[in-house]
């Protein structure tokens, strides 16, 4: 196979080509580490690595075991406080009972309680229901009795106006002909209004043509051309118009004096007469006021009988009124005994509903306990089902490391013995085969358990270092073909049976050996045969042979 086809690989150098001294090597290791040289050219170091690698597998599982039962070390004391905590379970259970019974034994007292309770403040909800309307009525009564004092006090307020009313005489008469005078009067100012609005407005006119006239006049004085004909103005033609103008002045002043003189005595008249009228309104006012005093007699009149019979229901209301006061006073006064007893059964109630709540908050803390204490039971029941499954993977591992270690170990160092014993047996017979044609009659060669060439001469077992130079490489030499040979038959995908390579083989060999070795070479009936050696006598046993020489340190073929 091309992966052996390599001189540092062991097949190669075990089957193809091995230098003698590496052959003697061998025979000098020491026996383990022959043996692994051995089983790697036999192919059975395998069952080395099988061993290896089940010690490693066993390692492992023991480490996987020892880790498990670390894991697991603590499952009874987890089982033992799982049931622990089922027992304190019964116990939470029990008393929960017992406290719901209690529970309700209390709720029942409370709410008996509290009914007598809720009796009693309906019986003072009524007493106060009985003094509130004992008050409201009191209120009233103060109410029906002030409305009795003002009804009295209007009475005789309306009595005493009633006989001054009938005291008042009123003359229609003399009333309406002082309204007559008054109307003529007051027809009177307004005429006289108009005449002195109307002199107002003529001294106006007049005060304003005097002051035209005056600023024509200025105008005149200083004018020296006609605005019209653009001429010069002549001055006698200005003194006659400024002359003409003085006269209009003068008379619209006389005019305008003769009339603030009739305005002054219309004025005066105007006064008088609103004098006349403000005394009119006077008298007319006072003589309807007396009209409407003789008017209002009939109506004092029936008010004052209206006011009376306000007055008796007044007195009748405030009389009912005071004994209904007085019945509902009794009926407080029965219920007020209960305000005395509501303290005490108040008091009562609020210990019970105490003690309800306490129990309540008991019974919801023994519930929460509980609650609790379910959970950690599932807790702690996964944990055991966890621990028991690594329990059960635990004795599948121990079994499995039990095997392992026993069994299957067992059968690998058989099965290597059963197979190292027969190609020790296949070996040590074609080796003592070998060695006898190379050493005939001088010694006996066998294998060890070893594979350790055993030499013994006359039942005597002798020392590889003590034999001679050829002894040794004959031993070597033997050992080389047998294993050949060996490992031709056994591995069939290495196919060299056909060539052989040997180096030296002939070191150290008498003249006999030497011509034994023609019959060992032709015992092997391999179909090329390569031989390196020093030796001329080898040369008359091949067929072919090549010559070097060294020249320069270099090595060359001989022609």
């Amino acid at each position: 196979p091309k992966e052996f086809a390599k001189k540092t690989n062991i097949l190669y150098k075990f089957t193809v080509y091995t230098p003698q001294e590496q052959m003697k090597q061998i025979i000098l290791e020491k026996p383990e580490a022959r043996l692994d040289t051995l089983r790697h050219i036999f192919g059975i170091d395998k069952y080395k690595r099988v061993k290896e690698n089940t010690d490693i597998f066993t390692v492992r599982l023991r480490e996987q075991s020892r880790e498990y039962e670390g894991r697991i070390k603590d499952l009874d004391d987890v089982k033992e406080k799982r049931k622990e905590k089922q027992h304190n379970l019964e116990k939470l259970e029990d008393s929960l009972v017992e406290l719901r019974e209690e529970l309700k034994k209390r709720q029942k007292n409370m709410e008996m309680e509290k009914e007598k309770v809720e009796d009693i403040e309906k019986k003072i909800k009524e007493k106060e229901k009985y003094e509130r309307e004992a008050e409201k009525t009191s209120i009233m009564l103060l109410a029906k009795k002030e409305t009795l004092i003002n009804l009295k006090n209007e009475l005789s307020k309306l009595t005493r106006e009633l006989e001054q009313a009938r005291a008042v005489k009123f003359n229609s008469e003399e009333f309406k002909q002082k309204q007559s005078l008054l109307k003529d009067k007051e027809k009177l100012v307004e005429e006289k209004n108009g005449i002195f609005l109307e002199l107002m407005s003529r001294i106006r006119a007049l005060s304003s043509a005097s002051l035209n006239s005056k600023n024509l006049q200025e105008q005149i004085s200083r004018i020296d051309l006609c605005p019209t004909c653009l001429q010069q103005v002549n001055e006698v033609y200005k003194k006659i118009i400024v002359s003409k103008l003085e006269e209009d002045i003068s008379k619209y002043k006389k005019e305008t004096l003769s009339l603030e003189k009739e305005k002054a005595e219309a004025s005066e008249e105007i006064e008088k007469i609103k004098e006349e009228i403000s005394r009119l309104n006077k008298e007319i006012g006072e003589l309807n006021f007396l009209r409407k005093k003789t008017e209002e007699l009939t109506t004092k009149e029936n008010k004052l009988e209206e006011l009376e019979k306000q007055k008796i229901s007044a007195e009748r209301d405030a009389d009912i009124l005071e004994r209904q006061i007085l019945t509902l006073k009794q009926s407080a006064s029965v219920l007020k005994k209960f305000e005395i007893v509501y303290e005490k059964e108040k008091a009562e109630l609020e210990r019970l509903v105490e003690e309800v709540r306490e129990k309540e908050l008991d019974l919801a803390s023994r519930e929460k306990e509980k609650e609790l204490t379910l959970v950690m039971i599932e807790e702690i029941s996964i944990e055991i089902k966890k621990k028991e499954n690594i329990k059960i993977r635990l004795i599948k591992i121990t079994e499995l490391e039990d095997w392992f270690s026993s069994s299957f170990l067992s059968i690998i160092s058989s099965t290597e013995r059963t197979i190292m014993l027969k190609l020790r047996e296949d070996f040590s017979k074609l080796f003592n085969e070998w060695f006898n044609i190379l050493v005939p009659e001088i010694f006996t060669v066998k294998l060890d358990e070893d594979f350790t060439p055993v030499i013994e001469q006359q039942d005597y077992q002798l020392d590889y270092s003590f034999l001679s130079g050829g002894e040794r490489t004959a031993v070597a030499l033997a050992y080389r073909l047998a294993l050949n040979q060996v490992i031709n038959s056994l591995l069939s995908r290495i196919k060299t049976k056909d060539l052989v390579i040997l180096d030296e083989p002939t070191d150290g060999f008498s003249e006999a050996q030497l011509d034994k070795i023609r019959d060992v070479l032709n015992q092997l009936k391999v179909r090329q045969l390569i031989l390196v050696s020093h030796e001329p006598k080898l040369e008359s046993f091949v067929e072919n042979i090549i010559k070097f020489r060294k020249e320069g340190g270099i090595t060359r073929i001989e022609s």
